[in-house]
């Protein structure tokens, strides 16, 4: 099995965060971002968008990270633990899978995208996107309840957690969020958590070498 994705990706996080839970062996392949290596004629031709992660699992090829997930689960988590298969519990799960692609990449991931790769997109847009979404739906829903989904940890946590714990890479302050922030410590102290570089250490460490 390997994944092509790159240290600075929430989305590639989430899929290395769920294999290193889960203990599935891996290759972990980077993707020179910078080089434009994920628009060359062999990465398009797992991933004609050209964008990281990409999963790769004998003869299956994946590139959606939410899509691997899902995947990963059902293929590696007899439990069911992960991705739940009563209707209610899937359901529930598949909402925040929503949310993850959809408002947190309007939002947390924009605020952390523009300081760190200079993104052209309007900063106080995407701030108040987060501002909206931390206070109208995470912080309200992790009042009185641990997880997003149930009480244990699933797929809703792992998809939801990289972009929202790096939104400070973006010098976005959580500290009017306590409950985001002691749900991303509850996610983090997960056995097998993987923790996604700080994208200032990522920085230095290129300059160090």
């Amino acid at each position: 099995m390997k994944v092509y994705g790159h240290p600075l990706s929430g989305n590639a996080h989430r899929v290395l965060n769920l294999l290193s839970i889960l203990g599935v062996k891996h290759e972990s392949i980077v993707v020179s971002l910078p080089e434009g290596e994920h628009k060359q004629p062999a990465f398009l031709a797992m991933n004609p968008l050209g964008q990281v992660p990409v999963l790769v699992d004998g003869d299956v090829t994946l590139r959606d990270s939410t899509a691997i997930l899902t995947y990963l689960a059902r293929k590696h988590d007899t439990t069911n633990r992960w991705l739940p298969t009563d209707a209610v519990g899937n359901a529930q799960v598949q909402e925040w899978l929503s949310t993850a692609v959809n408002e947190i990449m309007a939002g947390p991931f924009v605020v952390r995208a523009i300081k760190l790769f200079g993104s052209p997109a309007d900063l106080e847009e995407a701030k108040a996107k987060t501002d909206a979404l931390f206070t109208t739906l995470f912080e309200p829903h992790l009042t009185g309840r641990d997880w997003l989904v149930g009480d244990h940890a699933t797929l809703a946590d792992i998809a939801c957690y990289s972009y929202i714990a790096r939104v400070t890479d973006g010098d976005y302050s959580l500290d009017a969020y306590p409950k985001i922030k002691a749900w991303l410590s509850r996610v983090e102290a997960l056995d097998g958590f993987a923790a996604m570089v700080v994208g200032a250490d990522f920085f230095a460490s290129l300059k160090a070498e």
